[in-house]
């Protein structure tokens, strides 16, 4: 990293999970109450990705209320006020309406006064809001930037299921929770604490259409049927496969770290089964690996930031300790981002 550059660290993680709690069996009896003459495996949820446990928001919460409640709290645990903020980004991939952009509203809702934007990149939203937050802190654009997320997958869950192959494809709307996230990024000294000490950032774009949300958009703009989530977990496995993990120690060994050196290491979680798989070709030692899917569900982009918290809580790491946050995509979308804790 250039000499030049202006150093900026995360300070003042939070994140929460919505309040309905459902277990999958839960899950599984609404999709057959829902529908017509299918029923689901007993059990085939948790069989296939470990999840135990979602959250689901009330009907009346929206995208923003959950990112405006965890910006809140977060401003308030480092006593800032919402004008102390000179950049706000929404870093999701819900989002309230198409236009205009939901950082608009959760400024509105907090009481920001400054700039704002969003940032969308499927689960990878966050970790790409900080990036884009560090890149212009280091700049010398902005000082201190408020990064928020707010999840509704649920919204987009399909519960009416007409047979076997659209059940398959709609899993993983029923193992996804509602969630919200913020955190400070600010200018910080060298050696600070939660320093940003490396960033990598790949993509296989090739993939984009393994998993989908169609509808809303120029492709789909009035099809209620593509408004619910599609996927084909055969090829998404295949897809994250196709990652050469190589890239990411080749960008960890230039800014001086390895895969030995991390105490703790946050990873999206879609499965646990694919969970271990990929610890494994990237040589993490799992033990080290924050667990949410089980008990939270699949958050989506708030994933990474409700393991920071985690990590905090539990006192994994050590002030000095470097921590490993590594995101993962539909799209396809890798990214790892390293903190000095």
């Amino acid at each position: 990293m250039s000499g030049s550059r202006i150093a900026s660290r995360i300070t003042g993680v939070s994140a929460h999970v919505a309040e309905h709690a459902m277990t999958v069996e839960q899950v599984e009896a609404r999709v057959i109450a829902s529908s017509e003459g299918f029923t689901p495996p007993t059990g085939v949820l948790g069989r296939l990705t470990g999840v135990r446990s979602i959250h689901h928001a009330g009907p009346d919460t929206q995208a923003s209320d959950l990112a405006a409640a965890a910006a809140t709290r977060t401003l308030s645990s480092l006593g800032l006020e919402a004008t102390d903020v000179d950049l706000l980004v929404f870093a999701s991939a819900s989002q309230d309406l198409v236009e205009p952009a939901t950082s608009h509203i959760v400024a509105d809702r907090i009481g920001a006064r400054c700039p704002v934007m969003d940032v969308k990149n499927a689960c990878n939203s966050w970790l790409n809001g900080v990036q884009v937050a560090e890149a212009l802190i280091g700049t010398g654009r902005h000082e201190r930037v408020l990064v928020v997320s707010g999840e509704m997958p649920s919204r987009a869950a399909r519960w009416d299921v007409r047979d076997v192959a659209q059940f398959v494809e709609s899993v993983p709307g029923y193992t996804m929770s509602d969630a919200g996230a913020a955190a400070v990024v600010e200018r910080a000294g060298a050696g600070a604490r939660g320093e940003i000490v490396h960033r990598w950032f790949g993509a296989e774009s090739r993939h984009w259409s393994v998993g989908q949300l169609p509808g809303g958009g120029t492709r789909h703009p009035r099809d209620l049927d593509k408004t619910f989530f599609v996927m084909d977990g055969a090829r998404l496995r295949q897809a994250f496969d196709s990652v050469d993990v190589e890239e990411i120690h080749r960008a960890l060994k230039a800014d001086g770290l390895g895969v030995e050196d991390f105490v703790a290491v946050a990873v999206h979680q879609v499965a646990m089964p694919y969970l271990d798989v990929f610890a494994e070709r990237l040589g993490l030692r799992r033990d080290l690996v924050v667990e949410t899917l089980p008990d939270h569900g699949n958050c989506a982009s708030v994933t990474l930031p409700l393991q920071w918290q985690q990590i905090e809580q539990r006192r994994l790491a050590q002030p000095g300790d470097p921590v490993l946050l590594v995101g993962l995509a539909g799209g396809i979308s890798v990214g790892t981002m390293a903190v000095r804790w």
